[in-house]
C-alpha cells in the first residue's frame, strides 16, 4: 500500500509567454496530427515493422536467402561437401524458420538518445504499472476515484489499476492523498449535488497536477479530461496540450530527473476521438522534446502502450519524426 504524499503541492503552472520554434518537418506533422481530418489506422490494422505475420515471413526470407548464398559459395570451393543435399536443405530450412520465429517473437520498441537536451524518448509495449520509473496517470477535472458500483470510475481504467495496485484498494487513502495534494489548488468549480448526484463535485484546472507517493516512486496524477454530469469524460487537443505541458513543469520540479513512465494520454476513456493513437504518440514525443530544450524535465520518457495500441503505430514513421528533432541520435 502507498503511503500518504510526499509533496503536497500540484504542478499546475502558468503556461510560457512564448513557445519553442519546431523544425518545418516536424511543425507539419504536429498540424497533421492535430487535424480532425488527418488519416486514420483502421481498428486493428498493423503497419510497419508491428505486423508479426509479415515480420516473420520477412525474417524467414532474409535468413534463406543468407543461407543460399553462404550454401553456393561453399558449393563452389567445395563441391564434394553437398554431395547429399536432402539433409542439408531440411536443416537449412529448420534454421531459416528457428530465426524467423525469434525475431518475429521480439517486442520491437523506439527508443532515442538524443544529446540535445541529454535525454532519452522511448515507445514501447506493455504494462504501465510494471515500469521501474515514476507513474503519469490520467485524470478527469475532479479526479474521481471511485471504482464501485455506484462509483464514476471503470475499476478497469488506469486510475482503477492504480487504487488497486498502489493503494491495494484502499479507496480513502487514495482520496485522502488526492486531498492532501490538491489542498492549495483552487477549485475552479463546485457542481451542485442534484447536478452530479454521484462522484465527487470540486473542478480543477485542466492540466493540474496532484504529486502521490513516496520514492523510488511518484504518482503524477494529471488532469487532461472534463466529465460531465453524466460521468462521460471529454477532452480535445487543447487540452492535451495544456496538461502536458504542466505535467511537465511538475515532473520537473519533483522527478528530480528520475525516469518516468506514462501511458497515452488522450486515449481510452478521455475519449480524445478525433486524434489516432499514432498522432497522439507524436504530439506526446513533440511536447516532451521542445519542452526539454528549455530546461531538462527528466533522463528518459518511456512511453508505455497497450500491445493493442502499440501495434497500430508505423514504427518507421515515428523513427522519421526523432530523426527530423535530432539527426543523428542514437538509437540503442
Amino acid at each position: 500500500m502507498m503511503d500518504s504524499p510526499e509533496i503536497h503541492r500540484n504542478g499546475a503552472g502558468p503556461a510560457s509567454s512564448e513557445a519553442p520554434r519546431l523544425p518545418a518537418r516536424a511543425a507539419a506533422q504536429v498540424a497533421a496530427s492535430a487535424s480532425p481530418s488527418a488519416p486514420r489506422l483502421g481498428p486493428g490494422r498493423v503497419r510497419g515493422r508491428g505486423r508479426p505475420g509479415r515480420r516473420f515471413a520477412g525474417e524467414v526470407l532474409a535468413a534463406f536467402g543468407a543461407i543460399s548464398a553462404l550454401v553456393q559459395f561453399v558449393g563452389q570451393l567445395f563441391p564434394r561437401a553437398l554431395a547429399h543435399p536432402g539433409p542439408l536443405t531440411v536443416v537449412a530450412l529448420g534454421l531459416c524458420l528457428a530465426w524467423g520465429v525469434a525475431r518475429a517473437r521480439h517486442r520491437p520498441r523506439v527508443i532515442r538518445v538524443f544529446r540535445h537536451p541529454s535525454t532519452t524518448v522511448a515507445v514501447v509495449p506493455g504494462n504501465l504499472f510494471d515500469q521501474d520509473a515514476h507513474l503519469v496517470i490520467g485524470f478527469s477535472d475532479t479526479f474521481d476515484t471511485d471504482t464501485g458500483e455506484h462509483g464514476p470510475i471503470d475499476a478497469a481504467s488506469l486510475q482503477g489499476q492504480l487504487l488497486a495496485r498502489e493503494y491495494g484498494g484502499d479507496l480513502p487513502a487514495l482520496d485522502r492523498a488526492l486531498t492532501a495534494a490538491l489542498r492549495e489548488v483552487r477549485p475552479c468549480a463546485r457542481e451542485r449535488r442534484v447536478d452530479r448526484p454521484r462522484g465527487k463535485r470540486l473542478r480543477y484546472p485542466i492540466g493540474t497536477t496532484a504529486v502521490l507517493g513516496r520514492r523510488p516512486r511518484l504518482i503524477f496524477a494529471v488532469a487532461c479530461s472534463r466529465i460531465g454530469n453524466d460521468d462521460v469524460a471529454r477532452s480535445s487537443v487543447e487540452d492535451l496540450g495544456v496538461s502536458l505541458h504542466r505535467l511537465w513543469d511538475a515532473i520537473q520540479r519533483h522527478g528530480r530527473l528520475e525516469p518516468v513512465a506514462m501511458p497515452l494520454l488522450g486515449a481510452g476513456l478521455s475519449r480524445l476521438d478525433q486524434v489516432d493513437v499514432e498522432s497522439l504518440v507524436r504530439m506526446i514525443v513533440l511536447s516532451f522534446v521542445l519542452r526539454s530544450r528549455e530546461r531538462l524535465i527528466c533522463r528518459e520518457l518511456r512511453i508505455v502502450l497497450r500491445p493493442g495500441d502499440f501495434a497500430r503505430i508505423d514504427l518507421r514513421e515515428l523513427d522519421a519524426l526523432l530523426e527530423i528533432l535530432e539527426p543523428g541520435a542514437a538509437q540503442p
